[in-house]
C-alpha cells in the first residue's frame, strides 16, 4: 500500500467581515428570520438562509 499524503488546509480569510478605520463592518446580508448571527449565502440569481429556507431574490 502507497503512504497518502496529509493535505495541510491553509488558514481561511472570511469575506463576511472588513475592517474599515478600525472597526469590523458586515458584508454579508444576515437572515432577517433568524437574526443576525445567520449570513445568507449568496446565489447567482438570489440570497438564502440554509437554517430556515429564507429566500431572497436578487432584481
Amino acid at each position: 500500500m502507497a503512504k497518502e499524503k496529509k493535505v495541510k488546509k491553509s488558514p481561511l480569510k472570511s469575506t463576511a467581515y472588513k475592517i474599515e478605520n478600525g472597526k469590523l463592518v458586515r458584508t454579508k446580508l444576515s437572515c432577517p428570520k433568524c437574526g443576525s448571527a445567520v449570513f445568507l449565502a449568496e446565489h447567482k440569481d438570489r440570497y438564502h438562509c440554509g437554517r430556515c429556507g429564507y429566500s431572497r431574490w436578487k432584481k
